[in-house]
């Protein structure tokens, strides 16, 4: 379980929430929404261990998250909102290595079939050479080879994809929330996917 008690954060000398507790099991997904600059992005870092809150805190499985380390980083997946990819290797070089540092063994095989899912191209060239769809697409790859992790933080997951990449996105979450993983996202939009609870940092004390 995921479990934030309290949390304040503070960026730039202002505050962007306070008193902020909320709980996640297993198989539950967690929609944050929020107008731009309510601290969205900020959340995320803080529940992913990027980024130390003002106070409160977050614990997983019952122990704090700064004590858990490394620990708790190899159980999830955090995707932020720019794509997080090295404009000098392939989408499938990309794919391998941050599965490698995430502790998750990857045949290549398996990542080129991710690669597929996503409608990326075979060609071996650099991710410079990549749309922003496309980029976006590699980076979100990586959730076809994550299922073994039992958290995803995803940051606008929807972003600059077009329709039928949504949909991908949103049946690889709710076929993941079905086999008992948690989801915590952001998105401007309503997305299609199961049942979920809803924190709207828009109506959080501040």
């Amino acid at each position: 379980m995921l479990e934030a008690t309290e949390l304040e954060c503070e960026r730039g000398g202002r505050r962007l929430f306070r008193s902020l507790s909320f709980s996640l099991a297993a198989g539950e997904l967690l929609h944050v929404v929020g107008p731009n600059g309510s601290g969205k992005t900020s959340l995320l870092r803080i529940l992913c261990g990027l980024l130390s809150p003002s106070s409160g805190s977050v614990s997983w499985e019952g122990a704090e998250i700064r004590r858990l380390r490394e620990e708790y980083s190899k159980q999830l997946v955090y995707i932020g909102h720019a794509p997080a990819v090295k404009d000098d290797l392939t989408a499938a070089e990309n794919l391998a290595i941050t599965c490698g540092l995430a502790g998750l063994a990857v045949s290549s095989r398996a990542v080129q079939d991710a690669l597929d899912r996503f409608g990326l191209p075979r060609d071996r060239v650099p991710a410079r050479q990549l749309s922003q769809g496309q980029r976006r697409r590699a980076a979100l790859a990586r959730l076809a080879l994550s299922e073994p992790l039992p958290l995803w933080l995803l940051d606008e997951p929807f972003a600059a994809l077009d329709a039928s990449a949504i949909g991908l996105v949103e049946a690889l979450i709710d076929a993941y929330v079905a086999r008992g993983g948690s989801v915590v996202f952001t998105s401007h939009q309503e997305p299609k996917t199961g049942t979920a609870q809803v924190i709207d940092l828009s109506g959080v004390p501040a």
